[in-house]
């Protein structure tokens, strides 16, 4: 980690972590396709289907905050502690972790399925996607302890080096999930309800897997001995974790509100940026992929003071990043309409939505390149007011008064186009955040070699 040449180093690492999370995407995308095909007494239900997938998303993304939350904040801490060498440490912050996760997800569990009706209906379910929204939601809850500590665990190992095991443990259970969804929901005709039995089965298959490969692989692995809670622990979590929290939980908020304002304009409008959201979430998800591929790099040579290493990464992270969205986007925008059509060819509303909010989005995504890794370092180096104030932007800041005023003077075309607004100024805001702590990096890593 601290002497091998950085930018190996890191693809490395963000190999298997970007197939990892491109095979998230993909089920989740796998997901999409088949419950735009179910039928239902022989009438299409698909768009009601990808409407109320799309709306029961934003609980998937609020169990996914906290899984990042515990698995970041314990994750800094352990590769810095690993880093230097206080194995011991990183050991008990390992399986704190992971039952303060399995706890939150059982807290998640107990209250969505207590008031499943009300959440259904606040998360934006229109009275003709209700019923299938809750009965999605009824097994992504049950699974939640599951998802939570999955996500928990994965990030951990990510922090300790070990992306490959992370990265099978997730595959295994998504491919297991994408060959369960057909069969339970077409041939065993289990609708909406066999998509949503799939998830969680796959989410759970890796929940076990991940504890297996964490045991056997990992320098911090698990061990109830361990596990020491102390306020000074939590503290940690809280620093390192806050700013994932923030974002994927604004993220989780953003996805409601779209899902309200989608929902003026109909079912379709909701099923078509469901759609748009899992398209762009896959390209994204490549991106993240190498940033987190960075991250332990960022922990353990910034703990062992090795600071010129930090940085080096994080322009090399920066530049891949940029020029892989800008290739992406340019050939996602030429074929919009092609790639939504893939989803949903029978309802023409859903398509010219789709297409014209997947263009949109294209237009600013590569910019986010800049404005992710540098989230991801201020998180990893501890910048935690600056790294929360980041992370709120593009989904939090921006987003929802966007999605609150956008729609009013422009319609259902400011649905479409306030993720692209809302990165526009996320992009404006990052210079200023990381400036001062890149000059600050720059000149102790220039004192370190100078030493």
């Amino acid at each position: 980690m601290t002497t091998r040449p950085v930018r190996p180093l890191i693809c490395a690492l963000a190999i298997p972590t970007i197939i990892s999370m491109l095979t998230t995407a993909f089920y989740n995308m796998a997901d999409t396709f088949y419950v735009s095909k179910i039928h239902e007494n022989g009438i299409d239900i698909g768009v009601e289907c990808t409407a109320a997938v799309g709306v029961a998303f934003s609980i998937m993304a609020i169990i996914q905050a906290f899984g990042f939350f515990f698995g970041h904040g314990s994750g800094n801490y352990i590769s810095r502690q690993l880093g230097a060498k206080n194995i011991e440490n990183a050991r008990k912050m390992a399986i704190s972790g992971v039952i303060y996760a399995f706890v939150c997800g059982v807290i998640i569990a107990i209250a969505g399925l207590l008031f499943l009706h009300p959440i259904s209906v606040w998360l934006g379910a229109t009275p003709t996607i209700l019923h299938y929204t809750k009965t999605f939601l009824t097994y992504i809850f049950i699974g939640a302890p599951f998802m939570t500590v999955a996500l928990t665990i994965n990030t951990q190992m990510r922090f300790q080096g070990n992306a490959k095991y992370a990265m099978l443990g997730i595959i295994i259970g998504a491919i297991a999930n994408v060959m369960l969804v057909p069969l339970l929901a077409f041939v065993f005709d289990m609708g909406i309800a066999g998509a949503a039995i799939a998830t969680v089965t796959g989410q759970t298959i890796s929940f076990f897997l991940l504890i297996y490969f964490c045991q056997k692989r990992c320098i911090a692995s698990l061990s109830l001995k361990n596990f020491k809670p102390t306020k000074a622990q939590f503290y940690e979590i809280l620093h390192g974790g806050i700013p994932s929290l923030s974002r994927q939980g604004l993220a989780a908020i953003a996805i409601i509100m779209l899902n309200v304002a989608a929902g003026r304009y109909g079912d379709e409008a909701i099923a078509a940026m469901s759609i748009v959201n899992r398209i762009c979430n896959m390209i994204f998800a490549i991106v993240i992929g190498f940033g987190q591929g960075y991250q332990p790099v960022c922990g353990y040579n910034y703990g062992a003071r090795l600071y010129h290493r930090v940085t080096d990464g994080y322009w090399f992270c920066v530049k891949t990043g940029t020029i892989f969205l800008l290739i992406v986007s340019t050939v996602g925008f030429v074929f919009a309409t092609d790639i939504i059509s893939v989803f949903q060819s029978s309802d023409s509303a859903v398509s010219e939505i789709g297409t014209a909010a997947l263009r949109w989005q294209l237009l600013t995504l590569p910019l986010l390149a800049f404005a992710t890794m540098s989230n991801m370092m201020l998180q990893t180096l501890r910048k935690s007011v600056r790294a929360t104030i980041l992370a709120a932007a593009r989904q939090g800041l921006f987003f929802i008064p966007g999605i609150i005023l956008l729609p009013r003077f422009f319609g259902l075309a400011g649905v479409e186009s306030c993720q692209a607004i809302s990165d526009l100024f996320t992009f404006a805001i990052t210079a200023p955040l990381v400036w001062g702590v890149l000059k600050e990096l720059n000149k102790s890593g220039k004192d370190d070699k100078q030493c």
